[in-house]
Parts: structure tokens; C-alpha cells; sequence
């Protein structure tokens, strides 16, 4: 965690890595043209950066005013986790957004701090805020979510570019999250669709249009949650919450991806058992209870144990047990999307 520090962009290091030429040199070695078995390498690609702020009550009275002194400020988003879990398990990754506005200094400079490394085009929009209030004495986590402002035209066209660039020195691209305000409607399906050309496997965290749109790419496996799965098929959540309509929801739309394109899907349910399906059968593996401090994150720490380990060689059953295991070490940790204090 950093204090907003007045620090020059020329002196930012990402993963020791300086950000004047960080276009130039990529922690990401060129995996495409080496002969033999290959160490995997991941592009976790995120286009709304955020900069999570936590907040620790013991309870929250509502219409007061609540002071807490213990807080802290990171870096985090669905592509900065994965990629800080990646690399905290010994993997090469690197995230790809856009940046901008007058914090963008202080978000490298914390990318930096973690060992994160980073690329990145210009924006020229402020990167949003989000907030945590965790209540202790409820076990309650709230999120407070800013939408973003608009980025500059633009500013998708460069985020493709520079993909095009990465990917061909990536064996796995992982797309998570939304998009920024501004950012060319069919941007992810362009950036799964390089990702293909380039014979890099797909992993998506993405709902609804963005995930419909990039399933023709083939991806390997797509992990959304519950509630992104019906948005994205356009069924209200409540109606699948039930324990034997979510399990044929998830045999249902799993055996379709399966055998329309090859692609495993993974539904995670928060402190409830994860439903995949293996290209048989539907499978469950349970949620270990832990003693959670923060949850924020989980879901992409498990995206991150699942890709790592299908991109090692592991089986679908394998990858989805070392996925819980992650998101059961990050919900452990204050610091959101990370498996170690």
C-alpha cells in the first residue's frame, strides 16, 4: 500500500522494468518460437483499471459518522489480480490497460511496490475509485463500485496495437472484467480473435455481449460467476439461485460451449461449491470454509489457479481444485487479490 508520493514517471519501475521503454521490453519471453515443452506465459488484459480502497469497521451505523483507522489503498481490478497472483506463484505475467488523469503516476508506483508488471496506453481519463467496507462484526464486505469516465478516442485502437504486439510472446491471454466508458463496442472479441491467429489459449472472466461475442474464438475456458452467467444469457438471477436450477443451468450451458466450441465452463458461487462441466458431466467441487477478511478478489485468484494449471498440463478437475484454493487464500488476506499477507 503507498500514500499518493509525488514520483516522476521516468523513475516508475514495474517488475523492475522502466516505464519509458516499457513498450520496448516486456517481461514476457517469446514462448511461439521455441521448440520443445515451454513455460507458460500470461496476458492478463483488464480495461477499467481501478485503485481499491479498504475500510475496516467493527460495525457500521448507518446515517453516521463511522471512523477507522485501519484502511489501506492498492492497486487491484480483475486484471491487476490475476496478474499479481500469477506472479506471486512464481509466473510470467504481464497486465495490459489503459491509464490517465493525475493518479496515474501513483498507479504504477503501486504496480511497481507489488512487482506487478505492467503495460499501458494513455487514456487521458482519471483511473475510478473503488471502495470496501468490511464489517467485522456482521461479516459483512460491501463494494462500492465507481463507473468510469469516458477514455479519449482512440484510445481502443492503441490498447489493440499493443496486444498485437504481446500476444505474439504469450502462451495464454487472460480478458476479464468490463470496459471503460468509451471503449469501442466489440473491442474483446478483437483482441480474443488475435489472440487465436497468434495460437494463444483463452481464458475469459467477461459476461454478457463480450462473452457471446468471443466464444467463436474458441476459448479454453470461460469462468463466470452465477450471476454474470444468467445476465449473460439474459435470465434474472433469482431464478436460477435455487440449488437444482442452477446445476441444469450450468449442465445446460456447459455441455453447449463444450460442444459448440471446445470451451470448459466454470461456475463459481461464492461460498457455495463451484459448478463445471468437464465435457462429460456435470461436476461440483466444494468451497473449503476459511476465515474470510476480505473477499474482494476471490473470484479472480481463481481464475488465475485455473488457468495456470490447464496451461501446465492439468486436467480441468485439477485446475477448478487449485482455483479454490486460491480464492480461499486471497478471501483470507485483507489486501484484496493477493494469496499472501
Amino acid at each position: 500500500m503507498l500514500q499518493n508520493s509525488n514520483i516522476s514517471r521516468t523513475s516508475i519501475e514495474a517488475g523492475g522494468q522502466n516505464q519509458e521503454s516499457h513498450n520496448q521490453n516486456s517481461q514476457i519471453q517469446d514462448d511461439h518460437s521455441s521448440a520443445g515443452p515451454r513455460e507458460p506465459s500470461f496476458l492478463c488484459v483488464c480495461l477499467n483499471p481501478t485503485i481499491q480502497k479498504t475500510l475496516v469497521f467493527s460495525k457500521i451505523h448507518a446515517g453516521e459518522v463511522n471512523r477507522t483507522a485501519q484502511w489501506r489503498i492498492d492497486v487491484a481490478g480483475k486484471g491487476i489480480i490475476p496478474t499479481r497472483i500469477l506472479t506471486q506463484l512464481g509466473e510470467r505475467a504481464v497486465h495490459l490497460t489503459q491509464l490517465g488523469g493525475p493518479n496515474r503516476d501513483w498507479f504504477l508506483s503501486m504496480c511497481a511496490e507489488d512487482k506487478i508488471p505492467i503495460e499501458w496506453v494513455e487514456s487521458d481519463a482519471p483511473i475510478r475509485f473503488c471502495t470496501t467496507l468490511i464489517e467485522e462484526s456482521e461479516g459483512h464486505a460491501t463494494e462500492l463500485v465507481e463507473e468510469s469516465l469516458p477514455v479519449a478516442p482512440g484510445t481502443s485502437e492503441a490498447i489493440i496495437a499493443r496486444f498485437s504486439e504481446l500476444v505474439q510472446k504469450t502462451s495464454a491471454v487472460l480478458l476479464s472484467g468490463t470496459v471503460a466508458t468509451g471503449i469501442v463496442p466489440g473491442t474483446m472479441a478483437r483482441l480474443a480473435e488475435i489472440a487465436s491467429k497468434a495460437g494463444a489459449r483463452l481464458y475469459l472472466d467477461i459476461k454478457k455481449q463480450d462473452l457471446l461475442e468471443c466464444l467463436e474464438f474458441h476459448p479454453l475456458c470461460v469462468k463466470p460467476n452465477l450471476e454474470e452467467l444468467a445476465q449473460t444469457l439474459g435470465i434474472p438471477y433469482d431464478e436460477v439461485r435455487e440449488e437444482t436450477t442452477a446445476r441444469r443451468l450450468v449442465a445446460e450451458t456447459g455441455r453447449k460451449f463444450y460442444e459448440r466450441f471446445g470451451t470448459y465452463l466454470v461456475v463459481t458461487r461464492g461460498a457455495k461449491s463451484t459448478l463445471y462441466w468437464d465435457g462429460r458431466q456435470l461436476c461440483e467441487q466444494p468451497v473449503n470454509p476459511v476465515n474470510v477478511r476480505n473477499p474482494i478478489g476471490s473470484g479472480d485468484a481463481f481464475g488465475a489457479g485455473l488457468a495456470r494449471i490447464l496451461e501446465r498440463g492439468g486436467s480441468i478437475h485439477d485446475a477448478v481444485k487449485e482455483g479454490t484454493r486460491l480464492g480461499g487464500l486471497n478471501a483470507a488476506q485483507l489486501k484484496p487479490g493477493s494469496i499472501f499477507p
